[in-house]
Order: structure tokens, then C-alpha cells, then sequence
């Protein structure tokens, strides 16, 4: 379960970073005064896009990624009670033996 925890963790910090990532980017966009073509990285590639397209792309990621976030505190709440639950459970199975 611990190890559950901390991959769940994980998960939350990259969706954290994710989302930094795109509330800046979202900013910058909406700073911009041109409506000439932006770029966006398509893996190793920038190819240019339509600024309303792009920001539209990262508003609706956005949006996923707040859905995501959610849903993985939800599940880390469960987890957490629940491995506090175990612990509380072993430490009643094995308290009158550890006082010997």
C-alpha cells in the first residue's frame, strides 16, 4: 500500500508540474498581442499553429489535467486511510507482543 501511496504521489506531482506548465503557457498566449501563427511542440518538433487553436488545446488540456488532479487526491485519500487502517490494525495485532 505504501508503495501504492508513492506512485500515486508521484502521479500528483507530475499532473502539479503539468498543470504549471500550461497555466503559463495559457498566460503567455493570452498576453500576446499577434495573431500571427504560434508554436507548439509536437514531440522533438515545433510546428506552427493558429494561436486560438493552441490555446484552445491548452485550455481543454487544462481542464483534464484539474479533472486528474481530482481524482488522484481522491484516491490518495482512500489509500491513506486505508493504509492507516492496516497500521492501526498490526500495531493492535502486535502491541501486547512487543511489550514482552
Amino acid at each position: 500500500m505504501q508503495q501504492s501511496l508513492d506512485a500515486l504521489l508521484m502521479q500528483k506531482q507530475q499532473i502539479d508540474v503539468e498543470l504549471s506548465e500550461s497555466d503559463s503557457a495559457i498566460s503567455e498566449l493570452e498576453k500576446s498581442t499577434t495573431d500571427e501563427g504560434v508554436y507548439k511542440q509536437m514531440g522533438r518538433v515545433l510546428i506552427k499553429s493558429e494561436k486560438g487553436a493552441v490555446l484552445s488545446e491548452l485550455k481543454e488540456k487544462k481542464e483534464l489535467l484539474t479533472l486528474r488532479q481530482s481524482s488522484l487526491a481522491k484516491q490518495e485519500s482512500r489509500l491513506k486511510e486505508r493504509l492507516n487502517e492496516a497500521q492501526a490494525q498490526l500495531r493492535e495485532t502486535l502491541g501486547p507482543q512487543s511489550n514482552s
